[in-house]
């Protein structure tokens, strides 16, 4: 074949090899016809770039002439990529862990399952087998008492928005700006989320009484605007000044461009106020953050009266491993799924269905002209919702035999016949709010998603093992919570997914290969469950060292003994 000229021009080609000029076939002749129409075309791109080229105003079209005469001269060019409705879905071989095949994986190990049911120690008595660690207690100075607190500043207004443990973390800072600014605060405000979709009030979540004197020491808290901010607004919050504060500023931001404004006019709002205070703050302000989200902020009544009964049945339906069971937090709804824009087993209806649900949630932010939606690099990656039947494989490879008690914490499953069926055949004992509940005891929570989440948190704070699957607000204030009662350790089984992507994509991995990498995985839990907050990371996770202290003392849990330390 030809080279080529920096000119484009072809060069000439060195004689051919006598042992290759003997013995030529008899189409040469149309070989020759062929090697002509492609010189023809050769000429005719070049004659056309050389006239673009003379012509300056047609110079920004050259690179799109020079690629068409290219694509002319190679032929069709076939790429692997396909344009849905200005979403450019990239398929390329599958790599390792790309692909949703745990049905496969699960066809060949179930047999191993059910052989080694009801013959295994229960491991719900002896999960958490850290050999000695320190102890952890709770050091809010709550009940720090002053003679008076001193003149406030102003009110202070937050909108909370999002789910329930959104809202709490915009109810927990708003107390410790207010502290900071020395501000009184007004009950937060709930914002409708166009996804929750729950219209309640702080008042039908939390115990709105309780909350107030808890903080009495150390803010004032009122339900409703102050007559004289009334009239100075006439009577419309939305003339409140609406400041715009970006995501986690520091507490010197507050000092110096909030507490002004709150002076001078009286009164100031911050909506939304999600994430808007730093993670890094001064000792004081962290501790009001401790004292809003360990001690002042509990239930509501109503919830909390049925909360107990759910925690109750589920300790009576665990007589086998003494009243322990396990929690998991399942993301398996249908905005979930959609939101991960992963694939899972169903095909066209799949990729349909999650089409729709996507539109009617985030309406036009998946179909932006050129988004990109890989699905196997997000499994790869982990980002992709755990189904029921991994998270039963996954936890029967730890060691939890069919014997064990499981709570699941969970919206409306996407397709719950489907992908629940085989969860329920790994752990028959299986329990969600609508079984451990009546119809009756949850018919006044049904359309509020943040009272029933608040059932799924209070059930799932008193298992002896909570399993987080896919990140959120809701995991990271549970495993502070249970850091905080429970000695310090989050008792929380926090998968690698990354490797269970790759476990899942291979339908021959031995039963004894799957068991040794999941029991290292629960081992890593274990070790990964006392940690103590980093500057980068929340409070709310990590409770330690702003929020509990270290006794003076460790307990070595295999002997039940008490050492000084």
């Amino acid at each position: 074949m030809h080279g080529y000229s920096r000119l484009g021009l072809p060069r000439g080609s060195p004689p051919s090899s006598p042992r290759c000029r003997h013995g030529r076939s008899k189409t040469s002749g149309r070989g020759a016809e062929t090697k002509q129409q492609q010189s023809i075309v050769e000429r005719a791109v070049f004659f056309i770039i050389s006239v673009v080229f003379r012509r300056r105003g047609m110079l920004l079209f050259a690179p799109l002439l020079y690629i068409s005469g290219m694509l002319l001269y190679m032929g069709s060019v076939s790429f692997d990529v396909v344009s849905l409705k200005n979403v450019v879905i990239i398929g390329k071989p599958s790599p390792p862990a790309s692909v949703y095949r745990s049905p496969q994986v699960f066809q060949k190990l179930w047999p191993f399952m059910q052989a080694e049911s009801n013959h295994t120690p229960n491991l719900l008595l002896t999960v958490w087998n850290s050999k000695v660690r320190k102890v952890w207690k709770p050091c809010i100075l709550k009940d720090t008492l002053k003679a008076e607190l001193p003149k406030s500043n102003g009110l202070f207004i937050i909108e909370a928005n999002g789910g329930l443990n959104q809202q709490r973390l915009s109810i927990c800072d708003a107390v410790a700006v207010a502290g900071l600014l020395n501000a009184t605060l007004l009950i937060p405000i709930f914002h409708l989320n166009s996804v929750w979709r729950d219209s309640s009030h702080f008042g039908n979540i939390f115990d709105e009484d309780f909350f107030i004197h808890a903080l009495r020491n150390h803010i004032n808290v009122v339900r409703e605007l102050p007559e004289d901010i009334l009239q100075r607004f006439d009577n419309n919050i939305s003339n409140i000044v609406n400041l715009r504060v970006k995501g986690w500023s520091s507490s010197t931001h507050y000092l110096h461009k909030v507490l002004p404004k709150l002076q001078e006019m009286g009164a100031v709002r911050i909506a939304p106020f999600s994430n808007r205070l730093a993670h890094a703050v001064p000792s004081d302000v962290q501790s009001l953050r401790c004292l809003a989200n360990f001690e002042a902020l509990r239930f509501s009544n109503s919830i909390r009266l049925l909360a107990e009964k759910m925690v109750d049945r589920m300790v009576k339906s665990s007589a086998d491993s003494g009243g322990k069971y396990v929690s998991v937090h399942l993301r398996f709804e249908e905005d979930m799924v959609a939101f991960s824009c992963c694939e899972y087993d169903g095909g066209e209806e799949e990729k349909h269905e999650m089409d729709i649900a996507r539109e009617r949630s985030w309406r036009g932010k998946f179909r932006r002209r050129g988004r990109v939606i890989r699905p196997g690099a997000n499994r790869v990656d982990g980002k992709c919702p755990l189904t029921p039947l991994e998270v039963g494989m996954m936890l029967r490879g730890m060691g939890f035999d069919n014997t064990t008690s499981v709570f699941i914490a969970a919206g409306k499953i996407y397709k719950a016949e489907k992908y629940m069926a085989p969860l329920k055949q790994m752990f028959p004992r299986l329990q969600m709010k609508d079984t451990l509940a009546t119809s009756e005891e949850l018919a006044p929570y049904k359309g509020h998603l943040s009272r029933l989440a608040a059932l799924d948190y209070t059930v799932c704070l008193h298992s002896e093992v909570f399993v987080t699957t896919q990140g959120g607000n809701f995991p990271h204030f549970l495993m502070g919570h249970r850091r905080y009662l429970y000695g310090g350790h989050s008792k929380t089984i926090k998968p690698d997914k990354r490797k269970l992507a790759l476990l899942f994509d291979n339908p021959s991995i031995r039963w004894e290969d799957f068991k040794r990498q999941m029991q290292d995985m629960l081992r890593h839990s274990d070790q990964k469950g006392v940690e103590v907050r980093k500057s980068s990371a929340s409070l709310y996770t990590f409770p330690m060292p702003d929020c509990m202290c270290k006794e003076g003392e460790a307990i070595d849990e295999n002997s039940n003994t008490t050492t000084l330390t």
